[in-house]
Protein backbone atom coordinates (compact mmCIF):
# COMPACT_ATOMS: atom_id res chain seq x y z
CA UNK A 1 0.00 0.00 0.00
CA UNK A 2 2.82 2.25 0.53
CA UNK A 3 4.21 2.29 -2.99
CA UNK A 4 0.86 2.74 -3.84
CA UNK A 5 0.05 5.90 -2.20
CA UNK A 6 3.88 7.13 -2.67
CA UNK A 7 2.71 6.80 -6.60
CA UNK A 8 -1.24 8.18 -6.48
CA UNK A 9 -1.34 10.83 -3.90
CA UNK A 10 1.15 13.75 -5.71
CA UNK A 11 -1.61 13.15 -8.46
CA UNK A 12 -3.81 14.32 -5.85
CA UNK A 13 -2.12 16.85 -4.61
CA UNK A 14 -1.84 18.44 -8.13
CA UNK A 15 -5.26 18.32 -8.54
CA UNK A 16 -6.27 19.31 -5.33
CA UNK A 17 -5.32 22.74 -5.88
CA UNK A 18 -8.35 24.27 -6.78
CA UNK A 19 -10.01 27.38 -6.64
CA UNK A 20 -12.09 27.33 -3.27
CA UNK A 21 -15.77 28.55 -4.51
CA UNK A 22 -18.65 26.73 -6.51
CA UNK A 23 -21.53 27.77 -8.00
CA UNK A 24 -24.87 25.64 -7.90
CA UNK A 25 -25.12 23.63 -11.62
CA UNK A 26 -28.28 24.91 -13.44
CA UNK A 27 -29.01 27.75 -11.55
CA UNK A 28 -27.45 31.23 -12.28
CA UNK A 29 -25.98 32.06 -8.80
CA UNK A 30 -23.11 31.64 -6.94
CA UNK A 31 -22.00 30.73 -3.63
CA UNK A 32 -18.97 30.56 -1.43
CA UNK A 33 -18.65 26.88 -0.41
CA UNK A 34 -19.27 25.65 3.48
CA UNK A 35 -15.51 25.29 3.85
CA UNK A 36 -12.21 24.97 1.19
CA UNK A 37 -12.51 22.80 -1.74
CA UNK A 38 -9.11 21.40 -0.59
CA UNK A 39 -10.52 19.90 2.85
CA UNK A 40 -13.78 18.77 0.88
CA UNK A 41 -11.37 16.70 -1.58
CA UNK A 42 -8.74 15.41 1.04
CA UNK A 43 -11.59 13.83 2.84
CA UNK A 44 -12.77 12.36 -0.01
CA UNK A 45 -9.61 10.60 -0.71
CA UNK A 46 -9.06 9.47 3.02
CA UNK A 47 -12.66 7.73 2.45
CA UNK A 48 -11.43 5.89 -0.73
CA UNK A 49 -8.65 4.64 0.60
CA UNK A 50 -10.07 3.68 4.16
CA UNK A 51 -13.11 2.23 1.81
CA UNK A 52 -10.32 0.20 -0.54
CA UNK A 53 -8.32 -0.97 2.71
CA UNK A 54 -12.05 -2.06 4.31
CA UNK A 55 -12.94 -4.25 1.26
CA UNK A 56 -9.58 -5.45 1.13
CA UNK A 57 -9.57 -6.93 4.33
CA UNK A 58 -13.51 -7.72 5.11
CA UNK A 59 -14.38 -8.97 1.59
CA UNK A 60 -11.97 -12.01 1.07
CA UNK A 61 -14.12 -13.29 -1.87
CA UNK A 62 -16.84 -12.74 -4.29
CA UNK A 63 -20.48 -12.36 -2.90
CA UNK A 64 -22.57 -10.47 -5.34
CA UNK A 65 -23.32 -12.76 -7.49
CA UNK A 66 -24.72 -15.31 -4.82
CA UNK A 67 -26.73 -12.33 -2.81
CA UNK A 68 -30.57 -13.39 -4.09
CA UNK A 69 -33.56 -11.90 -4.53
CA UNK A 70 -37.31 -11.72 -3.54
CA UNK A 71 -40.60 -12.10 -6.12
CA UNK A 72 -42.73 -8.96 -4.86
CA UNK A 73 -45.57 -9.16 -7.54
CA UNK A 74 -46.29 -9.18 -11.28
CA UNK A 75 -47.68 -6.25 -13.43
CA UNK A 76 -50.95 -7.01 -15.84
CA UNK A 77 -50.58 -6.75 -19.22
CA UNK A 78 -52.60 -4.11 -19.38
CA UNK A 79 -50.41 -1.80 -17.35
CA UNK A 80 -47.16 -2.15 -19.98
CA UNK A 81 -50.14 -1.37 -22.80
CA UNK A 82 -50.91 1.84 -21.12
CA UNK A 83 -47.27 2.62 -20.48
CA UNK A 84 -46.25 2.65 -23.67
CA UNK A 85 -49.20 4.19 -24.79
CA UNK A 86 -48.64 6.92 -22.44
CA UNK A 87 -44.97 7.29 -23.76
CA UNK A 88 -45.99 7.53 -27.26
CA UNK A 89 -48.03 10.08 -26.23
CA UNK A 90 -45.92 11.86 -24.65
CA UNK A 91 -43.36 12.03 -27.05
CA UNK A 92 -46.15 13.27 -29.53
CA UNK A 93 -47.17 15.97 -27.21
CA UNK A 94 -43.35 17.51 -26.92
CA UNK A 95 -42.74 16.60 -30.86
CA UNK A 96 -46.06 19.32 -31.01
CA UNK A 97 -45.41 22.34 -28.96
CA UNK A 98 -41.71 22.14 -29.77
CA UNK A 99 -43.17 22.16 -33.65
CA UNK A 100 -46.30 24.48 -32.94
CA UNK A 101 -45.33 26.50 -29.79
CA UNK A 102 -43.48 29.98 -29.13
CA UNK A 103 -39.71 29.39 -29.68
CA UNK A 104 -38.99 31.08 -26.61
CA UNK A 105 -37.52 28.48 -24.63
CA UNK A 106 -38.02 29.06 -21.42
CA UNK A 107 -42.15 29.23 -22.41
CA UNK A 108 -42.37 26.21 -24.32
CA UNK A 109 -42.75 23.01 -22.68
CA UNK A 110 -40.36 20.92 -25.08
CA UNK A 111 -36.79 22.65 -24.14
CA UNK A 112 -37.96 21.35 -20.50
CA UNK A 113 -39.44 18.17 -20.88
CA UNK A 114 -36.51 17.07 -23.41
CA UNK A 115 -33.41 18.04 -21.02
CA UNK A 116 -34.87 18.48 -17.69
CA UNK A 117 -38.14 15.80 -17.33
CA UNK A 118 -36.14 12.72 -19.58
CA UNK A 119 -32.64 13.13 -19.66
CA UNK A 120 -32.32 13.66 -16.38
CA UNK A 121 -35.89 12.62 -14.45
CA UNK A 122 -35.66 9.27 -15.68
CA UNK A 123 -32.32 8.17 -14.64
CA UNK A 124 -33.66 9.34 -10.95
CA UNK A 125 -36.74 7.40 -10.96
CA UNK A 126 -34.87 4.65 -12.87
CA UNK A 127 -32.69 4.52 -10.17
CA UNK A 128 -35.29 3.87 -7.13
CA UNK A 129 -38.11 1.93 -9.55
CA UNK A 130 -35.96 0.75 -11.92
CA UNK A 131 -36.16 0.45 -16.16
CA UNK A 132 -39.21 2.21 -16.11
CA UNK A 133 -38.35 3.16 -19.59
CA UNK A 134 -38.29 -0.10 -21.42
CA UNK A 135 -42.06 0.00 -20.33
CA UNK A 136 -42.74 3.81 -21.56
CA UNK A 137 -40.18 4.06 -24.19
CA UNK A 138 -42.34 5.68 -27.44
CA UNK A 139 -39.90 3.67 -29.96
CA UNK A 140 -40.38 -0.12 -28.42
CA UNK A 141 -44.07 0.25 -27.75
CA UNK A 142 -44.30 1.55 -31.62
CA UNK A 143 -42.70 -1.31 -32.36
CA UNK A 144 -43.81 -3.78 -30.76
CA UNK A 145 -47.84 -2.67 -31.67
CA UNK A 146 -46.46 -2.54 -35.52
CA UNK A 147 -45.22 -6.30 -34.75
CA UNK A 148 -48.77 -7.00 -32.76
CA UNK A 149 -51.21 -5.67 -36.15
CA UNK A 150 -49.02 -7.17 -38.57
CA UNK A 151 -49.08 -10.91 -36.90
CA UNK A 152 -52.58 -10.61 -36.75
CA UNK A 153 -53.75 -8.90 -39.60
CA UNK A 154 -51.35 -10.01 -42.29
CA UNK A 155 -49.70 -13.24 -41.09
CA UNK A 156 -46.43 -11.22 -39.84
CA UNK A 157 -43.53 -9.18 -40.38
CA UNK A 158 -40.47 -10.92 -42.23
CA UNK A 159 -37.96 -12.26 -40.12
CA UNK A 160 -35.48 -10.05 -39.05
CA UNK A 161 -31.83 -9.46 -39.80
CA UNK A 162 -29.35 -10.75 -37.35
CA UNK A 163 -27.46 -7.76 -35.66
CA UNK A 164 -23.66 -8.23 -35.92
CA UNK A 165 -22.17 -8.84 -32.25
CA UNK A 166 -18.98 -6.42 -33.31
CA UNK A 167 -21.63 -3.69 -33.90
CA UNK A 168 -22.77 -3.93 -29.99
CA UNK A 169 -23.57 -1.34 -28.38
CA UNK A 170 -21.38 1.08 -31.01
CA UNK A 171 -24.83 2.68 -31.56
CA UNK A 172 -26.24 3.66 -28.12
CA UNK A 173 -22.69 5.09 -27.25
CA UNK A 174 -23.06 7.43 -30.28
CA UNK A 175 -26.75 8.08 -30.48
CA UNK A 176 -25.61 9.49 -26.36
CA UNK A 177 -22.56 11.28 -27.63
CA UNK A 178 -24.63 13.28 -30.29
CA UNK A 179 -27.30 14.26 -27.91
CA UNK A 180 -24.54 15.64 -25.59
CA UNK A 181 -23.38 17.51 -28.25
CA UNK A 182 -26.90 18.84 -28.98
CA UNK A 183 -26.78 19.88 -25.10
CA UNK A 184 -23.95 21.12 -24.68
CA UNK A 185 -22.09 22.36 -28.32
CA UNK A 186 -25.12 23.06 -30.68
CA UNK A 187 -26.61 26.05 -31.00
CA UNK A 188 -30.49 25.39 -31.98
CA UNK A 189 -30.78 23.33 -28.60
CA UNK A 190 -32.74 26.80 -27.73
CA UNK A 191 -35.19 26.38 -30.26
CA UNK A 192 -37.93 24.03 -29.58
CA UNK A 193 -39.00 23.64 -33.45
CA UNK A 194 -35.19 22.61 -34.14
CA UNK A 195 -35.31 20.37 -31.16
CA UNK A 196 -38.90 18.68 -32.29
CA UNK A 197 -36.65 18.24 -35.73
CA UNK A 198 -34.29 16.76 -34.25
CA UNK A 199 -36.61 14.17 -32.18
CA UNK A 200 -38.36 12.93 -35.83
CA UNK A 201 -35.06 12.11 -37.21
CA UNK A 202 -33.84 10.19 -34.01
CA UNK A 203 -37.37 8.44 -34.50
CA UNK A 204 -36.86 7.64 -38.01
CA UNK A 205 -33.52 5.89 -37.43
CA UNK A 206 -35.05 3.95 -34.54
CA UNK A 207 -37.68 2.58 -36.94
CA UNK A 208 -35.61 1.76 -39.84
CA UNK A 209 -33.37 -0.02 -37.28
CA UNK A 210 -35.90 -1.88 -35.77
CA UNK A 211 -37.40 -2.54 -39.30
CA UNK A 212 -34.25 -4.37 -39.71
CA UNK A 213 -33.23 -6.13 -36.74
CA UNK A 214 -36.23 -6.28 -34.38
CA UNK A 215 -37.95 -4.03 -32.23
CA UNK A 216 -36.18 -5.22 -28.79
CA UNK A 217 -32.55 -6.20 -30.23
CA UNK A 218 -32.52 -2.67 -32.00
CA UNK A 219 -33.58 -0.45 -28.71
CA UNK A 220 -31.49 -2.60 -26.44
CA UNK A 221 -27.95 -2.17 -28.54
CA UNK A 222 -29.05 1.69 -30.57
CA UNK A 223 -31.34 3.36 -28.65
CA UNK A 224 -29.26 5.89 -26.74
CA UNK A 225 -32.14 6.70 -23.87
CA UNK A 226 -33.39 3.67 -23.45
CA UNK A 227 -29.40 1.63 -23.14
CA UNK A 228 -28.63 4.66 -20.23
CA UNK A 229 -31.04 4.74 -18.64
CA UNK A 230 -31.51 0.77 -18.59
CA UNK A 231 -27.58 0.96 -16.81
CA UNK A 232 -28.81 2.92 -14.25
CA UNK A 233 -31.92 1.05 -13.40
CA UNK A 234 -29.17 -1.80 -13.15
CA UNK A 235 -28.23 0.16 -9.44
CA UNK A 236 -32.57 -0.19 -8.28
CA UNK A 237 -33.68 -2.39 -5.93
CA UNK A 238 -36.02 -3.04 -8.19
CA UNK A 239 -35.96 -5.95 -10.71
CA UNK A 240 -38.01 -5.83 -13.60
CA UNK A 241 -38.26 -8.58 -15.85
CA UNK A 242 -41.08 -10.05 -17.80
CA UNK A 243 -43.17 -7.71 -15.84
CA UNK A 244 -41.80 -9.97 -12.77
CA UNK A 245 -40.76 -7.35 -10.17
CA UNK A 246 -38.22 -9.13 -7.97
CA UNK A 247 -36.48 -7.28 -5.09
CA UNK A 248 -32.60 -7.51 -4.58
CA UNK A 249 -29.91 -6.00 -2.74
CA UNK A 250 -28.01 -3.13 -3.63
CA UNK A 251 -25.59 -3.17 -6.26
CA UNK A 252 -25.92 -6.73 -7.62
CA UNK A 253 -27.93 -5.83 -10.57
CA UNK A 254 -24.89 -3.76 -11.77
CA UNK A 255 -23.28 -7.66 -12.50
CA UNK A 256 -26.00 -8.25 -15.66
CA UNK A 257 -24.58 -5.47 -17.49
CA UNK A 258 -24.31 -6.89 -20.84
CA UNK A 259 -20.58 -7.35 -21.61
CA UNK A 260 -20.87 -6.40 -25.33
CA UNK A 261 -18.88 -4.39 -27.67
CA UNK A 262 -19.54 -0.92 -26.95
CA UNK A 263 -20.16 -0.97 -23.59
CA UNK A 264 -17.13 0.41 -22.36
CA UNK A 265 -17.62 3.51 -24.37
CA UNK A 266 -21.39 4.31 -23.17
CA UNK A 267 -20.23 4.63 -19.35
CA UNK A 268 -17.17 6.74 -20.98
CA UNK A 269 -19.75 9.16 -23.10
CA UNK A 270 -21.88 9.35 -20.17
CA UNK A 271 -19.03 10.10 -17.72
CA UNK A 272 -17.49 12.38 -19.92
CA UNK A 273 -20.36 14.31 -20.90
CA UNK A 274 -21.46 15.20 -17.94
CA UNK A 275 -18.21 15.76 -17.03
CA UNK A 276 -17.66 18.42 -19.85
CA UNK A 277 -20.74 20.36 -18.72
CA UNK A 278 -19.78 20.88 -15.57
CA UNK A 279 -16.24 22.24 -16.96
CA UNK A 280 -18.16 24.08 -19.52
CA UNK A 281 -19.57 26.09 -16.76
CA UNK A 282 -16.20 27.36 -15.48
CA UNK A 283 -14.00 30.15 -16.34
CA UNK A 284 -10.91 28.14 -17.36
CA UNK A 285 -13.02 27.11 -20.28
CA UNK A 286 -16.15 29.83 -20.60
CA UNK A 287 -14.25 32.91 -19.45
CA UNK A 288 -13.31 35.65 -20.95
CA UNK A 289 -9.53 34.44 -22.04
CA UNK A 290 -10.60 30.94 -21.19
CA UNK A 291 -10.21 28.10 -23.36
CA UNK A 292 -13.38 28.44 -25.23
CA UNK A 293 -12.47 31.84 -26.35
CA UNK A 294 -9.19 31.03 -27.62
CA UNK A 295 -10.15 28.53 -29.84
CA UNK A 296 -13.22 30.22 -31.60
CA UNK A 297 -10.70 33.42 -31.71
CA UNK A 298 -8.14 30.88 -33.64
CA UNK A 299 -11.37 29.04 -35.84
CA UNK A 300 -12.74 32.55 -36.62
CA UNK A 301 -8.86 33.80 -37.23
CA UNK A 302 -9.39 30.06 -40.06
CA UNK A 303 -12.53 31.76 -41.87
CA UNK A 304 -14.69 30.09 -39.78
CA UNK A 305 -18.04 32.30 -38.70
CA UNK A 306 -18.10 33.33 -34.90
CA UNK A 307 -21.48 30.69 -34.57
CA UNK A 308 -19.47 27.61 -35.77
CA UNK A 309 -16.36 28.28 -34.96
CA UNK A 310 -18.54 27.95 -31.03
CA UNK A 311 -19.59 25.02 -31.86
CA UNK A 312 -16.13 23.51 -32.99
CA UNK A 313 -14.51 24.66 -30.05
CA UNK A 314 -17.07 23.19 -27.44
CA UNK A 315 -17.43 20.11 -29.86
CA UNK A 316 -13.38 19.37 -29.56
CA UNK A 317 -13.75 19.87 -25.77
CA UNK A 318 -17.23 17.65 -25.60
CA UNK A 319 -14.62 15.27 -26.88
CA UNK A 320 -11.51 15.55 -25.05
CA UNK A 321 -13.07 15.19 -22.27
CA UNK A 322 -14.70 11.87 -23.08
CA UNK A 323 -11.34 10.78 -24.57
CA UNK A 324 -9.79 11.44 -21.12
CA UNK A 325 -11.97 9.53 -19.04
CA UNK A 326 -12.06 7.25 -21.46
CA UNK A 327 -7.91 7.16 -21.39
CA UNK A 328 -8.44 7.05 -17.69
CA UNK A 329 -10.42 3.86 -17.28
CA UNK A 330 -7.90 2.43 -20.16
CA UNK A 331 -4.82 3.01 -17.77
CA UNK A 332 -6.61 1.09 -15.11
CA UNK A 333 -7.12 -1.58 -17.07
CA UNK A 334 -3.53 -2.39 -18.53
CA UNK A 335 -2.14 -1.97 -15.57
CA UNK A 336 -4.88 -4.54 -14.17
CA UNK A 337 -3.99 -6.76 -16.96
CA UNK A 338 -0.04 -7.01 -16.22
CA UNK A 339 -0.40 -7.82 -12.55
CA UNK A 340 -0.60 -11.52 -13.00
CA UNK A 341 -2.16 -14.50 -11.71
CA UNK A 342 -3.68 -16.32 -15.21
CA UNK A 343 -5.21 -12.73 -16.11
CA UNK A 344 -8.16 -12.15 -18.58
CA UNK A 345 -7.11 -10.22 -22.44
CA UNK A 346 -6.67 -7.12 -21.90
CA UNK A 347 -10.17 -6.25 -24.01
CA UNK A 348 -11.97 -8.84 -21.91
CA UNK A 349 -10.76 -7.51 -19.06
CA UNK A 350 -12.25 -4.44 -19.91
CA UNK A 351 -15.28 -5.00 -20.54
CA UNK A 352 -15.42 -7.42 -17.75
CA UNK A 353 -15.25 -4.15 -15.02
CA UNK A 354 -17.20 -1.86 -16.87
CA UNK A 355 -20.25 -2.08 -14.59
CA UNK A 356 -17.98 -0.36 -12.45
CA UNK A 357 -18.40 2.83 -13.79
CA UNK A 358 -22.30 2.99 -13.86
CA UNK A 359 -22.26 4.09 -10.27
CA UNK A 360 -19.96 7.14 -11.13
CA UNK A 361 -21.93 7.96 -13.93
CA UNK A 362 -24.81 7.94 -11.77
CA UNK A 363 -23.12 9.98 -9.41
CA UNK A 364 -21.86 12.58 -12.15
CA UNK A 365 -25.64 13.22 -13.08
CA UNK A 366 -26.47 13.61 -9.67
CA UNK A 367 -23.86 16.09 -8.95
CA UNK A 368 -24.41 17.75 -12.28
CA UNK A 369 -28.41 17.94 -12.43
CA UNK A 370 -29.73 17.93 -9.16
CA UNK A 371 -30.00 21.57 -8.83
CA UNK A 372 -31.46 21.65 -12.65
CA UNK A 373 -33.94 18.49 -11.96
CA UNK A 374 -34.83 20.55 -8.74
CA UNK A 375 -35.44 23.95 -10.11
CA UNK A 376 -35.90 24.15 -13.57
CA UNK A 377 -38.46 20.51 -13.09
CA UNK A 378 -40.43 23.22 -10.46
CA UNK A 379 -40.95 25.35 -14.66
CA UNK A 380 -43.66 21.70 -15.15
CA UNK A 381 -45.94 22.95 -13.15
CA UNK A 382 -46.67 26.47 -15.28
CA UNK A 383 -45.22 24.67 -18.54
CA UNK A 384 -47.67 22.14 -18.52
CA UNK A 385 -50.75 24.40 -18.08
CA UNK A 386 -49.52 26.46 -21.26
CA UNK A 387 -47.17 24.16 -23.06
CA UNK A 388 -47.44 25.89 -26.64
CA UNK A 389 -46.38 29.64 -24.69
CA UNK A 390 -49.76 31.25 -25.64
CA UNK A 391 -51.12 32.23 -22.69
CA UNK A 392 -53.63 29.22 -21.94
CA UNK A 393 -54.36 27.92 -18.07
CA UNK A 394 -55.19 24.37 -18.50
CA UNK A 395 -54.44 23.34 -15.24
CA UNK A 396 -54.64 26.34 -13.51
CA UNK A 397 -51.38 26.72 -12.27
CA UNK A 398 -49.97 28.79 -15.82
CA UNK A 399 -48.90 32.02 -12.90
CA UNK A 400 -47.08 28.98 -10.49
CA UNK A 401 -43.47 30.50 -10.28
CA UNK A 402 -40.34 28.58 -9.15
CA UNK A 403 -39.29 28.47 -5.34
CA UNK A 404 -35.47 29.14 -4.95
CA UNK A 405 -35.67 28.60 -1.48
CA UNK A 406 -36.14 24.54 -1.75
CA UNK A 407 -32.94 24.02 -1.33
CA UNK A 408 -30.15 26.48 -0.28
CA UNK A 409 -26.55 26.34 -1.98
CA UNK A 410 -24.77 24.80 0.54
CA UNK A 411 -27.43 22.09 0.45
CA UNK A 412 -26.64 21.66 -2.97
CA UNK A 413 -22.97 21.03 -2.93
CA UNK A 414 -22.98 18.76 0.20
CA UNK A 415 -25.51 16.87 -1.75
CA UNK A 416 -23.48 17.00 -5.13
CA UNK A 417 -20.26 15.78 -2.71
CA UNK A 418 -22.07 13.01 -1.43
CA UNK A 419 -23.01 11.64 -4.43
CA UNK A 420 -20.01 11.67 -5.88
CA UNK A 421 -18.54 10.29 -2.89
CA UNK A 422 -21.11 7.49 -2.80
CA UNK A 423 -21.02 6.67 -6.05
CA UNK A 424 -16.97 6.22 -6.20
CA UNK A 425 -16.97 3.62 -3.46
CA UNK A 426 -19.90 1.78 -4.78
CA UNK A 427 -17.42 1.68 -7.54
CA UNK A 428 -14.65 0.51 -5.91
CA UNK A 429 -17.08 -2.39 -4.10
CA UNK A 430 -18.01 -3.56 -7.54
CA UNK A 431 -14.65 -3.53 -8.84
CA UNK A 432 -13.31 -5.31 -5.82
CA UNK A 433 -16.05 -8.06 -6.04
CA UNK A 434 -15.24 -8.43 -9.86
CA UNK A 435 -11.61 -9.04 -8.66
CA UNK A 436 -12.14 -11.46 -6.53
CA UNK A 437 -14.09 -13.24 -9.06
CA UNK A 438 -11.28 -12.79 -11.56
CA UNK A 439 -8.57 -13.85 -9.80
CA UNK A 440 -8.20 -17.09 -7.76
CA UNK A 441 -4.94 -15.27 -5.27
CA UNK A 442 -6.56 -12.76 -2.95
CA UNK A 443 -3.11 -11.01 -2.95
CA UNK A 444 -3.02 -10.60 -6.70
CA UNK A 445 -6.84 -9.78 -6.27
CA UNK A 446 -6.21 -6.65 -4.25
CA UNK A 447 -2.89 -5.86 -6.18
CA UNK A 448 -4.91 -5.60 -9.37
CA UNK A 449 -7.08 -2.86 -7.80
CA UNK A 450 -4.35 -0.42 -6.78
CA UNK A 451 -4.30 1.29 -10.39
CA UNK A 452 -8.66 0.95 -9.93
CA UNK A 453 -8.32 3.39 -6.72
CA UNK A 454 -6.11 5.99 -8.18
CA UNK A 455 -8.22 5.95 -11.11
CA UNK A 456 -11.71 6.40 -9.01
CA UNK A 457 -9.13 9.28 -6.66
CA UNK A 458 -8.79 10.63 -9.68
CA UNK A 459 -12.44 10.77 -10.80
CA UNK A 460 -13.37 12.30 -7.69
CA UNK A 461 -11.31 15.40 -7.72
CA UNK A 462 -11.61 15.89 -11.34
CA UNK A 463 -15.37 15.80 -10.56
CA UNK A 464 -14.99 18.26 -7.65
CA UNK A 465 -13.15 20.51 -9.48
CA UNK A 466 -15.81 20.58 -12.52
CA UNK A 467 -18.23 21.12 -9.68
CA UNK A 468 -16.62 23.93 -8.40
CA UNK A 469 -15.89 25.18 -12.45
CA UNK A 470 -18.27 28.14 -12.38
CA UNK A 471 -16.69 30.02 -9.85
CA UNK A 472 -14.64 33.21 -11.04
Amino acid sequence: MAHLLKAGLPAAVALLALPATASAHGVGERADLPIPLWLFAWAAVFVLVASFVAFAVLWPKPSLANRSSRLLGRAPLALEVLAGAFGVFGFALIVYVGLEGSQTATANLAPTAIFVLVWVGIPFASVLFGDLFAVISPWRAIGRAVGWAAARVGGGLPAPIAYPDRLGRWPAALMILCFAWIELAWSGREEPNSLAIVALIYTAVMLIGMSCFGADKWCRNADGFGVAFSLFALLAPLDWKERRCRLRAPLVGALQMPQVAGSVAVVCVLIGSTSFDGFSQGTVWNGASGVAQQLSDLLVALGLSAGAAVEIAHTLGLLLIVAVVAALYRLAVVAMSRTGGGRPPTAELARSFAHTLIPIALAYVVAHYLSLFVFQGQATLFLISDPLGDGSDIFGTSQSAVDYSVLSANAIWYAQVAALLVGHVAALALAHDKAMATWASQRVAIRSQYWMLLVMVAFTCIGLWFLSAGAA
